[in-house]
């Protein structure tokens, strides 16, 4: 089917959207109003621009307030309706949008609403043009989907149709089985938006917090199933009022659009992709720094062994158990930052994968490799952390042994990694682990930080052997405040933090109060207790088990959490969030890294 975006979903000028819209893959474009009145190409420019592009004006909006007025404002109505067909014929667009009034001076009068609605469409027939009318969620006297349908049938023209947004129908609960009872060919037009679900005004959450069908919590796959089933043939729309991706930049944000609108076409069977191949384990994570010395120090200290240097390329090969972290000599980074920036995934079928990922347009990375390396692809991740799809053990071949002392601290694999993302990723993150990867996306949580709220929402493939917490902060920060980290699965944690702090490793402080608090929550032994104060292990409990955990300090951008789960634990410690990050908050400013 052919896909469209409304203008009014991106940043920029109008020039941006659209070259953002067709560089992503868009057929057409939603031509919002206030874009075109702060653009200085004329109509005949701009449709000019669009046809370089490969771009259609599929629509033009939004027409508000027109129905069911008394008649000198109809009149009135009438002469700006006139302007607004002759721009349409203009810029080419074929369809124009009414939304339902929210006028103090519109009428609880269906007859009068259709009979005006009726004549609007005369006019628009005369340019050509056709007239969508949309129940808005807070129109007056409209607000129903149901409701717009019967006035547009009762209006029997051939130039008026109704237009389906799945926002104004979820969001006010309304049952989208009654769709199938709207011929097709008067569904005009069917615009698309995903949303979280919040207790809130319905206007407020619509201009706020819309955003790309399976990024939200809203059903709608099984709304578009509703539409197609009526024949409907016109394009899928997205419009998204969202605050965070009209800040973002326009590219990333169309592409992320154009991304959720193929895998609701794969889940609808009206677009076929490459199937999902899902990781089954973390081969290794990858560490850049332009001083090796603190991190080979800390993860000496973890137990590691430096087992292999790679041949052709300065990356050494720490390995423990079934843990391994891969060591890149790389350039100095911003705060002179050890990073982590890539994740090694097992694959089943590497091949596969690399060719989801691409129709889903996150294309293989480019890669220097001399002619003996072992084949490797890597995609990007919005927030740029290259992802390689391992089938094997074959990319060890790469490098060559080295003789090590290992002096293991029980370290047996990497239990999860925790990734955090630039401002405006979050939601694009989710989508792009759960699309491209297959993962399971878990409810997003949030966590107090010392200076705001950190949202984290972890993705997970069925067994749990591939977890990655995803977190952001709920406003535009530095990115580098908040570290990324790897988590190392161990049987006891509190005989692995006792090894590490023997073997000059520092482990994260943390403050009295909490195990104060702890005492009170829990009935732990008084020398359990004791013990994870001396050695700032926090404690968590759900209804599968018990998670014990404790953090290194920071290196860099970068620091190691042990953990031990018992019992089938299944969160991440959210509710010890709060004070790992005020801790290390605490460190910083007094060491000032």
């Amino acid at each position: 089917m052919r896909t469209s975006i409304a203008t009014v979903s991106l940043s920029g000028s109008l020039t941006e959207k659209l070259t953002a819209a067709s560089r992503a893959g868009f057929d057409g474009v939603e031509l919002f109003e206030n874009d075109l009145l702060a653009s200085p190409l004329t109509p005949e420019g701009i449709r000019a621009r669009c046809a370089d592009l490969g771009l259609s004006i599929d629509l033009y909006q939004p027409m508000r307030d027109v129905e069911a007025v008394p008649a000198e404002e109809f009149a009135r109505n009438l002469r700006r309706a006139r302007h607004t067909f002759e721009l349409m014929r203009r810029l080419g667009a074929g369809t124009g949008l009414v939304c339902s009034s929210v006028s103090p001076l519109a009428v609880d009068d269906d007859a009068l609403a259709a009979e005006q609605l009726s004549r609007l469409a005369d006019l628009a027939q005369d340019f050509g043009i056709r007239v969508a009318y949309e129940a808005l969620a807070w129109g007056r006297h409209v607000h129903t989907y149901d409701h717009a349908w019967r006035i547009v049938e009762r209006a029997d023209h051939p130039a008026l149709g109704t237009c389906l947004d799945s926002f104004h129908i979820l969001s006010c609960g309304s049952d989208p089985k009654g769709i199938e009872d709207i011929p097709g060919e008067k569904i005009f037009f069917l615009q698309l938006a995903d949303a979280p679900l919040l207790a809130m005004d319905v206007l407020r959450w619509s201009r706020h917090y819309r955003c790309f069908p399976g990024q939200g919590g809203f059903d709608v796959v099984g709304l578009v199933r509703h539409v197609l089933r009526t024949g409907y043939a016109g394009p899928l729309s997205l419009e998204v009022f969202n605050d965070v991706f009209r800040q973002a930049e326009a590219g990333p944000t169309a592409v992320d659009a154009r991304r959720s609108l193929l895998v609701l076409q794969e889940a609808v069977g009206t677009a076929g992709l490459p199937a999902p191949v899902v990781p089954t384990g973390v081969a290794f994570a990858e560490l850049v720094t332009s001083d090796t010395e603190p991190v080979s120090a800390l993860l000496a200290a973890l137990g590691f062994a430096r087992t292999a240097r790679h041949r052709t390329k300065p990356v050494d090969l720490w390995q423990q158990g079934e843990a391994r972290i891969l060591v890149t000599t790389g350039p100095a980074v911003r705060r002179g930052g050890t990073r982590l920036a890539a994740v090694g995934l097992q694959s089943p079928d590497p091949a596969a994968a690399a060719e989801r990922a691409e129709a889903l347009l996150a294309p293989v990375l480019p890669r220097r490799r001399d002619s003996r390396d072992a084949p490797l692809d890597a995609v990007a991740a919005p927030d740029g952390t290259e992802l390689y799809f391992c089938g094997s053990d074959r990319w060890r071949a790469d490098f060559d042994p080295v003789a090590h002392n290992p002096a293991a601290s029980g370290v047996r694999h990497i239990d999860h990694l925790a990734l955090t993302q630039p401002w405006h990723h979050f939601d694009q993150a989710a989508l792009f682990f759960r699309s491209v990867l297959g993962l399971h996306a878990q409810e997003s949580v949030d966590v107090a930080d010392p200076y705001g709220l950190l949202r984290s929402r972890a993705v997970t493939n069925d067994d749990g052997s591939v977890r990655i917490a995803l977190s952001v902060g709920a406003a535009p920060t530095d990115d580098t405040v908040r570290a990324r980290h790897v988590a190392l699965a161990t049987d006891d944690v509190v005989a692995a933090a006792r090894r590490f702090r023997a073997a000059g490793g520092r482990l994260l402080p943390v403050p009295a109060n909490y195990y104060d608090d702890l005492a009170a929550r829990y009935e732990l032994p008084e020398e359990e207790l004791s013990t994870y104060r001396e050695l700032g292990v926090l404690y968590d409990r759900d209804a599968h088990g018990v998670f014990r955990h404790c953090s290194t300090r920071t290196v860099g951008r970068v620091f190691i959490e042990l953990v031990q789960r018992d019992g089938g634990y299944r969160g991440y410690g959210a509710v010890d969030a709060p004070v790992r990050l005020a801790a290390q908050q605490a460190v910083r400013a007094v060491t000032g890294g």
